[in-house]
C-alpha cells in the first residue's frame, strides 16, 4: 500500500478515526492490527518474517536480561544479531552472493550454479531488521530495559507510518511513545494540523517534484548514449533533487502521520544540500541511517579513539557497509567507497585547505564563501549519485565520460532540451516546485522547524489556504495515473 494511492487515502483516515475514539488500553492492538494489515498489503506471506524477527528480538532481550553472565549475554546478542541478518542475507544478497560465484567460476570455466530459489525482496525488511537489532543492542549495552509486553514490542517494530522506508526509531524513543498510548491523550489538535500539513508537503514533493523530474532523469539516464554535456550534467543534479524530494517526501508524510496521532519520529533530513562539507551532509541526510551506522557499527569498530589511520579504516568499512545496505550491487558499494573516499580526503587535506584560504585571502564569514563550499559538496554529492542511479559500473563510468566527449551549450538556449522530456508546461511546473521546495528548505534551515509547524503558528485563514493549495497543486499538478509507472517510492527497493 502506497503513501501516494487511492488504498491509502482510505485507510489512513479511517484508521485514524478509530483510533480517536477508542478507549486507552485498545489503542495499542488498533495500531498493531492496522499495521500488519498495512505490511500484508504488499505480500500476505512475508508477514511471517516481520513476525518472525520480532519474536526472536523480543525473545531476545527477555533472555539477556535474565542472563546473569556477560558472557551469556554477548552468545544471546550474536545468535539474535546472525539469525536477523541471515534473513537479511538470504533475501536481500543471495543473488547477488551467486553471481558473483558464477562470474568467478566462467573464468575459471567451471559450470555455473543455478540457484533453486526464486526470491521477491521483502519490502521495509531492511528498515525493520536494523530498527529490532537496535533494540537487542540497547538492551545487551543496558541502555534501555528489556521490552515485557510482546504487543507493545510488536508495534515498536511494525508501526506503520515509518515500517517500509523509516526512519529507523530507537525504542527509547518510539517503544516509550508505544507504551504511553494506554497512559494519556497523546494527540492534540495541533499536533493533528501540524502532522496534517506536513503530510500535504511531503504528497507535494513526491508527486509534483520527485515523480515529475523523474521523467527527465529516467530519459537521460536511459539514453546516456544520446547524451552530451549539459545532458549528463544537469541529469545528475536532477537525481540528486528527485531522490532528496522522493525520500524527504516520504518521510515527511511519514512523520506527520505520526504526529497526528501523537507519535513524534526523529527528523530524517535535515536540508542536506546546504551542508557546506560530506561530513557535514551525512549529519543531514538520512539521519536515522547515519546515526545507526555510527552508533552500531563505526563507534563499535573503534571510532575515532585508536589512532587516525584505524579511523579512516572505520569510517571506509562504515560507508562500504553503508552502501551494501542499500542494495546487492557492486555500483552501491562503489557509491559508499566514495563517500568514505571523501571523508577521508576531508580529513587528510584539512591543513592544506585551511592553508589555501589564509594564503588566497577567502573571507570565510561571506555568504560567496559559505555559498561556495555549499555549492562544491553538492556538486560531489551529486558525482556519487551517478553510481547510485546507474546500477552498473561500467555505465556509469560511460555516463561520467559522456560528460567531456560531447560539449553541447547550445542546447540550453535552442529549446531542444524540451525534446527530452518535459515540454515547457511541465518544465514551469517542475521549476515553481523546485523554488518552493528551495523555500521550504530555508525555512527549515534558518527558522529551524518543518513546514507543519511553522504553519501552526500562522493565522487559521492562512494555514488552510495553504493546504487547500497543497491539496490542488498534488491533483492538478501530481503524477499519476494508469500509464505512470513511477510512483513508488525509491528507497522501497532497500
Amino acid at each position: 500500500m502506497l503513501f501516494n494511492s487511492i488504498p491509502f487515502l482510505i485507510f489512513f483516515p479511517i484508521v485514524i478515526l478509530i483510533y480517536y475514539i477508542l478507549p486507552g488500553k485498545i489503542k495499542r492492538l488498533w495500531l498493531l492490527a492496522a499495521s500488519y494489515f498495512f505490511y500484508m498489503s504488499w505480500n500476505a506471506k512475508y508477514v511471517l518474517l516481520i513476525l518472525f524477527s520480532t519474536v526472536a528480538t523480543y525473545a531476545a532481550g527477555r533472555l539477556m536480561e535474565r542472563a546473569k553472565e556477560k558472557k551469556g549475554k554477548k552468545t544471546i546478542l550474536i545468535l539474535v544479531i546472525a539469525m536477523n541478518l541471515g534473513l537479511l542475507f538470504f533475501f536481500k544478497y543471495f543473488d547477488f552472493v551467486l553471481s558473483n560465484l558464477n562470474a568467478v567460476l566462467r573464468i575459471l570455466h567451471v559450470q555455473a550454479v543455478q540457484s533453486p530459489f526464486s526470491l521477491l525482496l521483502p519490502v521495509g525488511i531492511s528498515f525493520y531488521t536494523f530498527q529490532s537489532l537496535g533494540y537487542t543492542i540497547d538492551v545487551y549495552r543496558e541502555k534501555i530495559p528489556a521490552e515485557k509486553n510482546f504487543l507493545d514490542y510488536a508495534l515498536f517494530v511494525s508501526f506503520f507510518p515509518q515500517l517500509v522506508a523509516g526512519p529507523i526509531e530507537r525504542s527509547g524513543s518510539l517503544l516509550t511513545q508505544v507504551k504511553e498510548c494506554s497512559k494519556k491523550r497523546l494527540w492534540t489538535w495541533d499536533g493533528i494540523s501540524s502532522g496534517f500539513g506536513l503530510m500535504l508537503w511531503g504528497f507535494f514533493m513526491k508527486m509534483c517534484i520527485a515523480d515529475r523530474i523523474s521523467i527527465f532523469v529516467d530519459a537521460v539516464f536511459n539514453n546516456v548514449y544520446a547524451c552530451g554535456t549539459v545532458e549528463t550534467v544537469l541529469g545528475a543534479g536532477a537525481f540528486a533533487i528527485q531522490i532528496y524530494a522522493d525520500f524527504a517526501g516520504y518521510s515527511a508524510i511519514a512523520i506527520g502521520a505520526a504526529r497526528m496521532m501523537g507519535f513524534t519520529l526523529m527528523e530524517n533530513f535535515n536540508a542536506p544540500y546546504f551542508a557546506e562539507s560530506i561530513g557535514e551532509f551525512w549529519r543531514r541526510w538520512h539521519i536515522s541511517l547515519s546515526t545507526w551506522f555510527r552508533d552500531y557499527v563505526y563507534i563499535p569498530l573503534g571510532g575515532n579513539r585508536k589512532g587516525t589511520f584505524r579511523k579512516y579504516v572505520n569510517l571506509m568499512i562504515t560507508f562500504l557497509l553503508s552502501g551494501l545496505w542499500h542494495g546487492a550491487l557492486w555500483s552501491y558499494v562503489f557509491w559508499g567507497a566514495i563517500h568514505g573516499f571523501y571523508q577521508i580526503a576531508g580529513s587528510v587535506l584539512k591543513p592544506v585547505r585551511e592553508k589555501a584560504v589564509k594564503l588566497l585571502k577567502f573571507r570565510e564569514d561571506s555568504f560567496s564563501f559559505h555559498f561556495g563550499r555549499k555549492l562544491i559538496t553538492f556538486v560531489l554529492v551529486s558525482f556519487a549519485w551517478i553510481f547510485f542511479r546507474m546500477h552498473s559500473l561500467r555505465l556509469s563510468l560511460e555516463y561520467i565520460r559522456r560528460m567531456f566527449v560531447k560539449f553541447n551549450p547550445w542546447v540550453l538556449v535552442d529549446g531542444s532540451m524540451y525534446n527530452w522530456a518535459l515540454d515547457r508546461r511541465e518544465a514551469g511546473i517542475l521549476f515553481l516546485g523546485l523554488f518552493l521546495m528551495l523555500l521550504v528548505a530555508l525555512l527549515r534551515e534558518y527558522r529551524k522547524t518543518d513546514i507543519g509547524e511553522f504553519l501552526l503558528k500562522q493565522d487559521l485563514w492562512f494555514r488552510w489556504l495553504v493546504f487547500i493549495l497543497l491539496i490542488l497543486a498534488v491533483v492538478v499538478w501530481g503524477e499519476y495515473g494508469i500509464n505512470f509507472d513511477s510512483s513508488k517510492f525509491i528507497y522501497f527497493d532497500f
